[in-house]
């Protein structure tokens, strides 16, 4: 290759690397949750319905940044399968709430994420991992100007 040691001559870019990582990291975070019959966006609403159990379908779409339209079937997709069903709050709104179902599914899926990241933490040199997730914190929340 007349020398050149390196096809991938955006690796030294921090956005790039970081894409490229989290891509790795979510399809390796993927097959571990096929066991469970859980897509990451699934066992995401599971967490945060273990937390709280009156979270609308909007609220939940709001906090883990999914559209409208793709709420809508996942939700379907989980009620189906018995992890969560519909509670009124009120006149109009529904609550999505786990089911016993829903409960267990949640707690495996935990036990799986817990290892998952334990994991993913090992890979970082000790000295680092101190700065890792204030890091990564900075690039997804960048802190308000003074």
């Amino acid at each position: 290759m007349d020398g050149y040691e390196n096809p991938d001559a955006m690796e030294h870019f921090p956005g790039y690397v970081l894409r490229r990582t989290a891509h790795a990291m979510m399809a390796e975070l993927a097959q571990r949750l096929a066991p469970l019959d859980l897509r990451i966006s699934e066992c995401a609403i599971l967490m945060m319905l273990g937390q709280r159990g009156d979270l609308t379908s909007a609220e939940i779409g709001k906090v883990l940044d999914i559209q409208r339209a793709n709420m809508a079937p996942m939700l379907k997709r989980m009620e189906l399968a018995g992890l969560i069903a519909r509670k009124p709050i009120d006149g109009r709104s529904m609550a999505i709430v786990l089911t016993k179902v829903g409960t267990a599914r949640r707690a495996l899926a935990h036990a799986t994420l817990n290892a998952f990241e334990a994991e993913l933490m090992s890979r970082i040199p000790a000295r680092h991992r101190h700065h890792f997730m204030p890091a990564l914190y900075a690039l997804w929340k960048p802190a308000e100007p003074d």
